[in-house]
């Protein structure tokens, strides 16, 4: 269901927002994004379990950013948080690497943690929450083919568990924002990301973790690996343009609403590889190699692509950065980060 009404909008300039788990990738863009364009107050809230004070460096000394040290699990901390906060961006979760080590961790901050957002958001009258969900939601395996459309139903088969209690765990943070907009009157919006790669890259994700091992390879001489032939395509999207989609999804008037979040077009490994190469300065051929059928990564490839029309319609936003641009930036990053 799309909705709208005007007090669903929530400008930027002279208003607050918090970001939970900030400390991070998307985090850390948000919130710089939303004070160069004229935030009263970011609030920054990360237990830096898996965020980094080295995330927010960039922006620490800002005199409207504020950092809390807390906890996703404690709802008496997130209540303090949100008061007199105008938006909320929720980003803390635990993802498919994490949730194969440790998947009841993983269901509690995916669930309860987004529950205990939800719960202060509300309490507390914030005007807007908007909530990080993942392409996952459409499930993982082999029948996934076509473009996924916001309504694609979710698929289990042949897929890892991890990576299907990652997405399941998302279907359920969707829903819960779902119940509170009905029942509380909570507006809402929900950003399904590609998978996220761009400058404070960390080693987490599982996708954009392979740009990042293939720049660790070439960088010391190796030959960069790819598994399988090559062929299957990834979904991406720079971390600039998560950070963008977030605001447009504050300033819209959209609520009660999905909408997928992705680069311009699917990337195959092959070409992720040979670009990392290639922008590396390095002229080494790939080595193929066999997945390891027990290892979560590289989970949301297929024969298949992203569309996120409905965000330009929705929210007005579309993807300005492409894979070789994002990837030079990220390299560039690296480099100049000692990484």
């Amino acid at each position: 269901m799309t909705a709208s009404t005007p007090s669903a909008s929530v400008p930027v300039r002279g208003n607050r927002f918090l970001i939970v788990g900030g400390a991070s990738l998307v985090g850390s863009a948000t919130a710089d994004l939303l004070l160069q364009e004229g935030a009263g107050e970011v609030t920054i809230l990360d237990s830096f379990y898996q965020g980094s004070r080295e995330a927010i460096r960039h922006i620490e000394d800002n005199p409207r950013l504020k950092v809390v040290q807390g906890d996703v699990m404690r709802l008496p901390q997130l209540l303090a948080a949100t008061k007199g906060v105008d938006g909320v961006l929720h980003l803390a979760a635990v993802m498919s690497i994490t949730m194969d080590r440790d998947p009841w961790v993983g269901l509690d901050v995916n669930i309860r943690g987004t529950q205990n957002a939800i719960e202060a958001a509300c309490s507390n009258g914030v005007k807007k929450l908007v909530f990080a969900s993942s392409n996952a939601v459409y499930g993982y395996g082999p029948g996934i083919v076509g473009d996924l459309v916001e309504g694609t139903p979710f698929h289990s088969v042949d897929a890892p568990p991890a990576a299907i209690l990652y997405g399941a765990s998302k279907i359920v943070g969707e829903q819960l924002c779902r119940d509170a907009h009905r029942k509380r009157g909570l507006d809402y919006v929900v950003l399904r990301y590609s998978t996220v790669y761009g400058e404070r890259q960390h080693y987490r994700a599982a996708n954009a973790l392979y740009i990042i091992e293939t720049h660790d390879r070439v960088r010391s001489g190796q030959r960069p690996q790819v598994i399988g032939d090559g062929s299957e395509a990834k979904h991406f999207v720079h971390v600039s343009d998560v950070a963008r989609a977030n605001v447009a999804a504050f300033v819209s008037s959209a609520t009660d609403v999905a909408v997928n979040i992705s680069g311009s077009e699917p990337t195959t490994t092959l070409e992720i590889v040979k670009l990392v190469a290639e922008l590396a300065g390095k002229n080494l051929s790939p080595e193929h190699v066999e997945p390891d059928p027990g290892k979560v990564r590289l989970t949301s490839g297929g024969p298949w692509r992203i569309d996120h029309r409905a965000a330009e319609r929705t929210i007005g936003w579309r993807p300005q950065v492409d894979m070789r641009e994002g990837i030079r930036r990220l390299l560039a990053w690296r480099e100049a980060a000692g990484q």
